[in-house]
Parts: structure tokens; C-alpha cells; sequence
């Protein structure tokens, strides 16, 4: 049995019905200050208030956001589990409204010159992660860059957050272009739901939603789906000046509002329900998969 065999069994055996799934939703943009991060954690909290138990994988690497919004620094991260012997409790670090994250780090750039000893452990622990969250949050980094598309393609649900800015739409595209090339990528199995963020009204969003489709419907022939606008709000702007999440800082802000209502559609039968629940196991497995053959 070879080692990538080893790998499917074990993610195999972590899939069983013994334990739910959870839920991984991956959050990514175009490009940087689109709100991205802030739409990671307000929508976290907002599942946190419904009664979902909530976990971020900061997955960008090297600026550290989440942890700076919410006012926390981790004791270990992503690198520690992989090199130092952590287990999954010990990397995880509870920020404000009970939701927790990780900080990845700079581990999972080298996952794939692992042994298989250490990728089994890997595994193993990132699968314990499906007993100790209904939602997992993957907050990626901005642009096309080769790790967010692999984070991309091994998620079953992805947010795509822009702004009315030309440039924003346009790196949304170019990302979407970028992300519809990739050998892996399936619009069977990957969902990709766009968010208008920094609008001044519902329409504004909703006009940014119909231009990006038409250019990506055309093109790319790739479906979207409009999940939602978050308008430009003040009060958000001073939540993130003191490094408090707006949701809890100014539950009725317009901004807190409209993360409420996306946050309730994504909880829907209707929009949930086509989404497959493959685990942090799986999830990481696509990873570590693309380290592999490349």
C-alpha cells in the first residue's frame, strides 16, 4: 500500500458517520481591503449567536488579521501542530464572542515534504477539529496567488467578497478566470457565493452582483450566486480601530444587520443544503494532495 493510499484510509476512517462534518466555508477576494477578514469574523459571530459552534483557519499568511481584530494574541499555531507536537486544543485561541481561530502560520506551505507519520498526524488531529466545530472559516489571502486556489478548490462553499470599485470587480474576475483553469477545480462541488461589500445601498450591490455575472456567465460560463451586500458603515469602521468585531461592539450598526442576514442565509435549507459537508480532514487532504504532484 502506498502512501497516498495510507492517506485516503485514514481520511476515509475520519469521515465515518461517527462523527458530523463540518461545515467549511472559505472566505477570499480579489484583491486586499475589500473586507474580507471582517466579513470572516462577523459572520462567525453572527453563526456563534444561532447557536453554531464556530472556528477560523486564519490562512493568511504572515499579516495575522484575524487574531488583530479581535484583540488576541495565540500562544502556538498551525506551524506548531505540524512541527512542534501541539495537538489541535492547543492551537486553537478563543477571541471575543466565544468564536476561536487558528493562526496558520507559515506550516502548511511545507506540507508536502512531510513523512507520512507526520501527515497521518496531521490528519488525525485537523479531524478532531469536526468534534469541536459545526462551522470551520478559512480566511485566505487576497488575490490569485497559487495557496489561495488551492484553498479554493478543496472547499465545497466559497465567499467571494468585492466591492463596487472597478478594480475590485476586475480582480474578482481575474480570480474566478484563475480559480475556473485550475486541473482540480469542479463547479460541481465548489459553490462560489459573492458578497457586494463598502456599498451605499441594495442596489448598489445588487448592480455589482449582475455586472460580475454577466462577464463571468459569458466567459467563463461559471455560476455565481449573490448571497448579499454589507453596506459602508461608520460604526464598523470604529469597531475595527478598537480591534472589536461590529457585530458585538454595535449589534443593530447596518453593517451588523446585514452580516445577521447573510449570515441567516447561509443557514438556510435552501442554501445549505446543496453543500456537501466534507471535514477539515478532507479539506486538508486536497492540500496536501496539490503538494504532492506538484
Amino acid at each position: 500500500m502506498d502512501q497516498a493510499e495510507q492517506l485516503r484510509n485514514i481520511i476515509k476512517a475520519n469521515s465515518m458517520p461517527r462523527r458530523p462534518l463540518a461545515r467549511v466555508i472559505t472566505v477570499t477576494s480579489g484583491k486586499g481591503g475589500v473586507g474580507k477578514s471582517n466579513t470572516s469574523i462577523n459572520l462567525a459571530l453572527q453563526f456563534k449567536q444561532m447557536g453554531q459552534r464556530v472556528i477560523i483557519l486564519d490562512a493568511d499568511f504572515g499579516l495575522a488579521n484575524i487574531e488583530i481584530m479581535f484583540g488576541a494574541v495565540p500562544r502556538f499555531n498551525l506551524y506548531d501542530l505540524i512541527y512542534q507536537g501541539k495537538n489541535i486544543k492547543d492551537i486553537i485561541t478563543w477571541g471575543q464572542g466565544g468564536v476561536g481561530f487558528i493562526s496558520g502560520g507559515s506550516g502548511i506551505s511545507n506540507m508536502g515534504d512531510l513523512s507520512r507519520e507526520y501527515l497521518i498526524y496531521i490528519i488525525q488531529n485537523l479531524a478532531e477539529l469536526d468534534s469541536l466545530a459545526d462551522i470551520i472559516i478559512v480566511d485566505t489571502g487576497a488575490g490569485i496567488s497559487d495557496s489561495v486556489l488551492e484553498f479554493l478548490v478543496a472547499s465545497g462553499e466559497v465567499l467571494l467578497v468585492t466591492t463596487p470599485e472597478p478594480t475590485s470587480i476586475t480582480d474578482s474576475y481575474s480570480l474566478l478566470k484563475k480559480l475556473n483553469k485550475h486541473p482540480r477545480f469542479s463547479s460541481n462541488e465548489t459553490k462560489i457565493k459573492v458578497i457586494a461589500n463598502m456599498v451605499r445601498n441594495t442596489a448598489e450591490g445588487e448592480t455589482l452582483y449582475h455586472k460580475l455575472n454577466a462577464v463571468v456567465s459569458r466567459y467563463l460560463k461559471l455560476p455565481i450566486f449573490y448571497l448579499g451586500s454589507v453596506p459602508s458603515d461608520k460604526e464598523l469602521e470604529d469597531a475595527v480601530r478598537q480591534q472589536m468585531p461590529v457585530s458585538l461592539k454595535s449589534p443593530m450598526a447596518k453593517s451588523s444587520i446585514a452580516y445577521q442576514e447573510i449570515a441567516g442565509k447561509l443557514m438556510s435549507k435552501d442554501v445549505s443544503g446543496d453543500v456537501p459537508r466534507r471535514g477539515m480532514a478532507a479539506f486538508f487532504s486536497h492540500i496536501i494532495k496539490s503538494k504532492k504532484t506538484s
